[in-house]
């Protein structure tokens, strides 16, 4: 199946909407973070990616990222990447470079793996050459897609909550 990374825009925005809607009623934590903006206000979900995308009113603490839609040739969409220009402490610890996911339901057929290919590439225009992925240690699948895509295994990260993140860099 053919796969592309998309900027957020209205052309996609009921096949959104029906993402979205799938992720709220899975009742699993919605990743990456971006999908937790409540696109009831489409036009104003939009402004804000394209907001923190130029670095324009992110919050003292953040840095500025860019957000994609992996998309299927029948305009699906089944994933959403967040990537981060740059790591602050936090993210070097917790968060890295990019944060990705695929919808419930579209999961287990490799999108994943593309998806977070694809994003390599775009961390690579954005003069990233080496790019910190993470995951929960207990997130085995999202560990092996890190893998296929070139992860090299660095010392894990313990959260306060005492959750276990597994951190990998990719060399590109």
């Amino acid at each position: 199946m053919d796969v592309q990374l998309v900027k957020p825009s209205t052309k996609y925005k009921e096949e959104y909407l029906s993402f979205y809607q799938e992720w709220l009623e899975s009742n699993e934590v919605m990743v990456p973070w971006v999908i937790t903006k409540n696109p009831r206000d489409f036009e104003g979900m939009l402004h804000f990616f394209l907001n923190n995308e130029e670095g324009i009113d992110i919050p003292e603490g953040w840095v500025r990222d860019s957000t994609y839609w992996l998309v299927i040739e029948t305009n699906r969409v089944v994933g959403a990447v967040n990537i981060r220009h740059q790591l602050n402490e936090k993210l070097l610890n917790c968060g890295g470079h990019i944060g990705y996911g695929i919808r419930p339901s579209d999961r287990r057929k490799g999108y994943a793996t593309q998806l977070l290919s694809l994003a390599l590439e775009k961390t690579k225009e954005l003069g990233i050459r080496k790019v910190l992925v993470v995951c929960d240690a207990d997130n085995i699948a999202s560990k092996k897609t890190i893998m296929k895509n070139g992860g090299i295994p660095d010392q894990d990260y313990i959260e306060e909550d005492g959750n276990t993140v597994n951190r990998f860099w990719i060399e590109i």
